[in-house]
This record gives structure tokens, C-alpha cells and sequence, in this order.
């Protein structure tokens, strides 16, 4: 972040603290693609790891949705002195942290050499779309009902194998076949009625 005009660590430090951390409201950029209302983020740390006159490097953690440029600009203009986003690394999304990144170069040398016949390389670089939902509770289905499931078809309790305890209802599923993520549905009933209804138990929300 670029302070417009030098400020005490102190101050700034107080400012932070006192606006910045926990739930804040935020107006998105002119430049953004949602509507510009005020909405609530949160803020669940904002840590200044140094300063040199104007610059401040800092480390955050937000909300999903946050605007860090817009944050900054709000920093600056509460301390009166202006302020602008200089340079963003985006260290963690979700599960996955920096380690699990690749450069563009590796990824477009993968991909030739995919094309050449060779998929080895890519395959160290693409996640298994099964990695990025561990906190999705799951059900695994018979084989012979997911060209249904494929076709957006509920599920039925005869369908079913194997149930993950605690889905409740109106919850997310991951709907497997095997060790293949086959679609994303919505729980009509908790997992301890699933094998107790007649009718549909998962209304399938997405397929994969």
C-alpha cells in the first residue's frame, strides 16, 4: 500500500485496528462487476510487517468478496492523507495456498506438451475437482442410476450405498460414483431419513 503523504506507524497502526479489523462496510470500486451498494465483509486480520516512508507492506486475511484495492483507497482516506494498492500477492483461496500454484509458463508448457500426446506434466498441475470440496458431506450412488443423476434426475433412497452421517437438510451434497464426483445436489431430507423416505432424497443442483 502507497500512503499519498507519510504517516506515523502509530496512527496508522490505531486506524487499522480501530476501522479495519472485523466487520467492515465496504462500497466495490467503480471498476467491479456487482452492483455498488454498501455491503459487509469482515476482516479477520490486518498485519503491517513493515514500513518505508510511504510504502507499507501489510498481510490480510478477508472475507470472500473483498475488494483489497478498494481497502486500501478506505484506509487512506480515513487517516485524510490518500492512499492506492501498489502491488497484491494472493496467498491462500480457499483450501488452496500458494504451494499448489503454477506459473503461466510451466502450465503452457504442460499443455503443449499435452497436445503432443504427453499428458504427464499436466497431470501434476490439474487438482482433482474432489479436492476442492472436503467440507461437502458425501453419498455414493449404484452405477446404474448415474446416467439419470447425469441427466439432473433426483435421487431415491434405492440408488443410494453408502451415506455420510450429519447432511442435514437443505444442505449441499457431493455425489459420488466410486471415487468419481459426479454432481452436486441439494438434501431434501437429513442423512438419517434418506433411507427411511420413498421419494426423492437429493435434488441434483449440478452436474459435473
Amino acid at each position: 500500500m502507497y500512503l499519498h503523504r507519510d504517516v506515523d506507524l502509530k496512527k496508522l497502526k490505531e486506524v487499522i485496528s480501530k476501522h479495519f479489523v472485523g466487520e467492515i462496510i465496504q462500497i466495490p470500486p467503480v471498476k467491479s462487476r456487482v452492483a455498488r451498494r454498501p455491503r459487509k465483509r469482515k476482516i479477520y486480520y490486518f498485519k503491517i510487517l513493515g514500513k518505508e516512508g510511504k510504502n507499507v507492506m501489510f498481510k490480510t486475511k478477508v472475507q470472500a468478496g473483498t475488494y483489497i484495492r478498494k481497502l486500501c483507497h478506505d484506509i487512506g482516506e480515513k487517516l485524510g492523507v490518500g492512499a492506492h494498492l501498489k502491488e497484491l500477492r494472493r496467498l491462500s483461496v480457499g483450501h488452496f495456498g500458494i504451494e499448489n500454484a503454477h506459473t503461466l509458463e510451466n502450465i503452457e508448457k504442460a499443455y503443449e506438451k499435452f497436445k503432443k500426446g504427453d499428458e504427464r506434466a499436466l497431470r501434476k498441475i490439474l487438482i482433482p475437482i474432489e479436492k476442492d470440496i472436503p467440507h461437502v458431506k458425501s453419498v455414493f450412488v449404484k452405477e446404474e442410476c448415474v446416467g439419470r443423476i447425469k441427466n439432473g434426475g433426483p435421487l431415491f433412497p434405492h440408488d443410494i450405498l453408502k451415506i455420510q452421517r450429519g447432511i442435514k437438510r437443505g444442505e449441499r451434497v457431493a455425489i459420488f460414483s466410486g471415487k468419481e464426483l459426479i454432481a452436486l445436489g441439494i438434501a431434501r431430507v437429513s442423512s438419517e431419513e434418506m433411507k427411511k423416505r420413498r421419494g426423492p432424497i437429493i435434488r441434483i443442483d449440478r452436474v459435473i
